[in-house]
């Protein structure tokens, strides 16, 4: 165990969301680990997980981020 523990970097007036909390926090509360953000707003961070989804849907159905079976070996199987 640690002799000291490290203090979570941020600045007070920046807003996250805590995923082990489930909850909006300022400043650095809890370990980058464990947070989203910064945000500017408490309701951008409180829209957080929102985001997420959003962008982990995008990813999901971009054809560059897929390692779809292109040319001959894929037509030979």
């Amino acid at each position: 165990m640690p002799l000291f523990k490290k203090r979570a970097t941020g600045k007070p007036g920046e807003w996250y969301y805590c995923l082990e909390h489930k909850k909006v926090e300022e400043g650095p509360d809890c370990p980058g680990k464990d947070r989203f953000g910064p945000y500017a707003s408490r309701q951008e961070a409180q829209a957080a997980m929102e985001t997420a989804r959003e962008r982990n849907l995008q990813w999901e159905n971009d054809p560059k981020w897929h390692d779809a079976p292109t040319g001959r070996a894929a037509d030979e199987d």
